[in-house]
């Protein structure tokens, strides 16, 4: 009757241990959670250890006890290694924000000099009746509509004052 409690914890630790190391693989490697995965690692590779210790006494199977302790140790290792991944990131970061604001200083200067030549037409047809719009953001073009105008207008002015 000893024999099959032994037997039984053996077992029962080999499939703690497993279970606590599957979820630790999980939670290793999801990026920044999986250093909390340490603790979790730790318990299993304890279980599974103290599950083949048992297990080495009764003779019990041990196929369990293994595959808990190796997928403990290869998590463990996982969100042991995001630890220097997150220092390396630290160490860079403060380096992240100069060129980023670079990066948007040249973006915004080569849209800005794409939209200095822009130009847009728009077509309306409805039936007979057509209209049709054009502009151009080019300075030149701009200041020589605008003198145009000026000159309409200046002969409309001197109609009325004129009058």
């Amino acid at each position: 009757m000893e024999e099959e409690v032994k037997n039984n914890t053996g077992q029962n630790l080999g499939i703690a241990a497993l279970i606590t190391a599957i979820i630790t693989f999980v939670l290793a490697v999801i990026p920044c959670i999986g250093l909390i995965a340490i603790i979790p690692g730790i318990i299993a590779i304890v279980l599974a250890s103290v599950g083949l210790s048992h297990a080495a006494r009764t003779d019990s199977p041990r196929g369990v006890l293994v595959a808990g302790l190796i997928i403990g140790i290869v998590a463990s290792l996982i969100s042991f290694s995001q630890v220097f991944v997150a220092g390396k990131i630290a160490e860079k970061a403060d380096k992240w924000p100069d060129k980023i604001e670079e990066i948007v200083t040249d973006i915004q200067d080569k849209v800005l000099e794409d939209l200095e030549d822009a130009n847009v037409s728009i077509k309306i047809e409805n039936g007979d009746e057509k209209i049709e719009i054009n502009t151009s953001a080019n300075k030149k073009d701009l200041v020589e509509k605008l003198e145009e105008l000026e000159g309409e207008n200046t002969g409309v002015v001197d109609t009325l004052d004129q009058e």
